[in-house]
C-alpha cells in the first residue's frame, strides 16, 4: 500500500549533506527504503512528520530543505500465529496489570465471631494504653534531658563566658605580648651576641678606667686646697709679725696651688689612701627618663667611710666627659630602718639603694631637686675588691633583723602575685603605671593608702589585709611623707622587679632608641628600629614581619599615656611585665637583643 508522508525529500546525496553537518554524524547513510523496511508497522499507525524530529540547534536548521510528498510502500510483517500485533499495541496499562494481579482477599469470608471481636477490642485497648505510656515516658525523658541540657548549657555558657573573657584579654594584649617570648627559641646568632658583648665589655672597662683616673686627679689636686684646716693655718701665719721684705710677697697674695703650697694638713689624701676603694655602678630611681638613663660610677673609701659618685657623659660618638655628681663626703641613711646611721661596707651590694638629701647637693639637676630624696640603685659592683676589703676590714656588718623580716614579707607577697602575673604581667603592670599616673595630679609621685587599695581591687591583685597593712607601715617609714607613699616604691615592693642584669639590657635598648637623650622616644622611631625578621614565626612562614611588628607596637601603645611617644618608664614597665614569665636571664637577654640589635 502506498502512503504519502510529508517531510524531507530523501535522497542519498541530500541526506548525506544534511546529516554530515550534525554534531554527532552517523557513520551509516539512511535511505527512506531502509528506514521503512526496518521500522514497519501496521496500517493503523498514524503518519509521522519526520521534519519535526530535527534538533533545535541553529546549525541543524532544515528550513532550506524542500518539502515534498514521497510515496512509500509498506509491506506488512509476517508474524507468527502465536503472537499478535495488536496485543502490545492496543491493551491499556490498567488492563495489562489487572490481568496479572490476583485477588488477595476472597469474597466469601465468614463474619467474625464474638470471641474474636472481644480479643480484638482487648488488643486494641492494650495497644492504645501502651502507646499512651510510651508517649508519657518519651515526654518525661525529653523533659529530663532538656532540663539537664539547659543546666549543662548554662554552666558551659558561664564557663565559656569566663574563658572568653580571659581569652579575649589574652587575644587583645597578653597573647600579642607573649609573642615576644618566641625570640628566646631562636639561638641563631648567639655567637654574634657573644662577640658583641666582648667588645662592649672592653668599652665598659675603658670607661671605668677613665672615670677612676679622673676621680684620682680630682681628689689629689683639690683635697688640700679645699680643706678648711688650711685657711686656719694661713691666718695664724699672717698674724705673726715679720719684717717686710721688698723681694717677697705676702702669703695672702701668693698663688695657692697644690705644687707651690708648703702647708700640710692632717686630712691630706694620698694615692695609697684613695686606692683602698670599692667601685660600683649606679642608676637613679626616677620616672624621668633623662635622669634614669644617667651613667653613674661611685667609689666608697674604706679608710674614712666616705663615698663619691661621678657621671660619665657622652657627647656624640667621640667626645666624652667625666663630671662629679655627688661630692666626696661621709653620708648617712636618710630613710628606712637605719635612718641616721653612716654607710658601711655591708650596705654596698647589687640591688642596694642609697638615699641622699637633694638639698645637700646644689649641683644636682633641677629635675632631681624636685624630689626630697635622691635614690641611687647599685647595678653592679667590683666583687674582687669587695672580697678583699671585707678581709681587710674584718668582714661586713650584718643586716639588722628588722630589714631581713621586711624583705621576707615583700618576697612572700611577690610570690603570691607571681601566678596571677605569669601571662598577664604586661597588661597589669602597664595598666598600673597608667592608673597611678592618672591619679598623680600633683606630679610628685605620691599617693595615699586608699588609692593603692583601689588599684589592687581594680586589677584583681589579691593581697591579704594583714600583708597590706604591714607593707604600708614599712613603705611609709621609708618616705618623707607620713601619709603618702611613692607609687614607684609601692610597685617595686608589692609586685617586685627584674634583676639589675636584665634591667641593664632594657636601658641599652632604650638608649639606642633615645639618641637625643630626652627620656622619650617617638613611636615612628620605634617602628623604624624594631626588626622582626628573626622571629621564629616569620622564619617558619606562619606570620609576616609586619604582623609581629604591629602586635608589639599595639601592646606598647596601650602602656603609653601619649599615643605618639613612649617614655622610659613605660618602656621599662612593658619589659618588667614580660620578664615575670621568663625564668632564665639568657632567654630574656635574647628577647631584647634580637629585635633591637644590641
Amino acid at each position: 500500500m502506498d502512503l504519502e508522508i510529508k517531510g524531507v525529500a530523501v535522497s542519498s546525496r541530500s541526506q548525506t549533506q544534511l546529516f554530515s553537518r550534525r554534531k554527532n554524524p552517523l557513520h551509516q547513510e539512511w535511505t527512506s527504503r531502509s528506514w521503512s523496511t526496518q521500522n514497519s508497522c501496521p496500517l493503523e499507525v498514524p503518519p509521522l512528520d519526520l521534519g519535526s524530529l530535527v534538533d533545535s540547534d541553529e546549525e541543524d536548521d532544515f528550513s532550506h530543505a524542500p518539502i515534498s510528498t514521497v510515496p512509500i510502500h509498506f509491506d506488512p510483517p509476517k508474524l507468527s500465529p502465536a503472537l499478535g500485533w495488536a496485543v502490545p499495541c492496543y491493551k491499556t496499562y490498567m488492563q495489562h496489570h489487572l490481568s496479572e494481579v490476583q485477588d488477595i482477599i476472597p469474597e466469601d469470608l465468614p463474619a467474625p465471631s464474638g470471641k474474636y471481636k472481644l480479643k480484638y477490642q482487648q488488643y486494641e485497648t492494650d495497644m492504645k494504653e501502651g502507646y499512651k505510656q510510651y508517649i508519657q515516658r518519651n515526654a518525661e525523658k525529653a523533659k529530663s534531658i532538656s532540663i539537664h541540657e539547659s543546666s549543662r548549657k548554662q554552666t558551659n555558657e558561664k564557663c565559656d563566658q569566663a574563658e572568653e573573657a580571659s581569652m579575649d584579654d589574652l587575644m587583645t594584649l597578653d597573647r600579642k605580648a607573649l609573642l615576644q617570648q618566641a625570640y628566646a627559641e631562636n639561638p641563631s646568632h648567639k655567637l654574634h651576641c657573644a662577640q658583641k658583648s666582648e667588645a662592649e665589655t672592653v668599652a665598659v672597662e675603658k670607661m671605668k678606667q677613665t672615670v677612676a683616673e679622673q676621680m684620682m686627679i680630682d681628689q689629689l689636686c683639690r683635697a688640700v686646697i679645699s680643706d678648711p684646716e688650711q685657711n686656719v693655718k694661713i691666718k695664724k701665719e699672717e698674724s705673726t709679725c715679720f719684717l717686710p721684705d721688698s723681694k717677697g710677697t705676702p702669703v695672702r697674695f701668693r698663688k695657692r696651688t697644690l705644687h707651690e703650697t708648703k702647708i700640710r694638713t692632717n686630712s691630706t689624701l694620698t694615692e695609697t689612701v684613695l686606692s683602698h676603694k670599692l667601685e660600683f655602678d649606679g642608676r637613679i630611681l626616677s620616672r624621668n627618663g633623662r635622669d634614669a638613663l644617667r651613667e653613674l660610677i661611685g667609689f666608697f673609701f674604706i679608710r674614712d667611710k666616705s663615698l663619691t659618685v661621678y657621671e660619665y657623659r657622652r657627647f656624640g660618638k667621640n667626645r666624652t666627659n667625666v663630671l662629679p655628681f655627688i661630692q666626696k663626703n661621709i653620708y648617712i641613711h636618710q630613710c628606712g630602718r637605719r635612718k641616721g646611721q653612716q654607710y658601711q661596707l655591708g650596705d654596698f651590694y647589687i640591688g642596694a639603694t642609697l638615699t641622699f638629701l637633694s638639698s645637700d647637693h646644689p649641683s644636682l639637676p633641677g629635675s632631681i631637686k624636685e624630689n626630697t630624696f635622691l635614690r641611687l640603685r647599685i647595678t653592679s659592683i667590683n666583687q674582687v675588691a669587695l672580697d678583699s676589703l671585707k678581709a681587710f676590714s674584718g668582714g661586713a656588718e650584718d643586716v639588722i633583723c628588722e630589714e631581713a623580716n621586711d624583705r621576707l614579707l615583700f618576697r612572700a607577697i611577690q610570690d603570691g602575685l607571681k601566678k596571677q602575673l605569669h601571662k598577664s604581667g604586661v597588661r597589669i603592670l602597664t595598666g598600673l603605671g597608667k592608673y597611678f599616673h592618672h591619679l598623680d595630679k600633683e606630679g610628685n609621685g605620691l599617693l595615699d593608702k586608699a588609692d593603692f587599695k583601689q588599684a589592687l581591687e581594680i586589677f584583681h591583685l589579691e593581697v591579704s589585709e594583714k600583708d597590706f597593712e604591714s607593707s604600708w607601715l614599712i613603705l611609709k617609714g621609708n618616705g618623707s611623707d607620713k601619709d603618702r607613699v611613692d607609687y614607684g616604691e609601692f610597685k617595686r615592693a608589692i609586685i617586685g622587679e627584674m634583676n639589675e642584669y636584665r634591667k641593664s639590657f632594657v636601658r641599652k635598648a632604650f638608649m639606642k632608641l633615645d639618641f637625643n637623650k630626652t627620656g622619650t622616644v617617638p613611636i615612628i622611631d620605634i617602628r623604624k628600629c624594631y626588626c622582626a625578621k628573626k622571629h621564629p614565626q616569620v622564619i617558619s612562614g606562619h606570620s609576616t614581619e609586619e604582623e609581629i611588628k604591629s602586635s608589639f607596637l599595639e601592646t606598647l601603645k596601650d602602656a603609653c599615656n601619649k599615643s605618639d611617644e613612649v617614655s622610659y618608664g613605660e618602656f621599662e614597665d612593658y619589659y618588667e611585665g614580660l620578664s615575670i614569665g621568663i625564668a632564665e636571664d639568657e632567654d630574656f637577654v635574647r628577647i631584647l637583643c634580637t629585635p633591637w640589635g644590641i
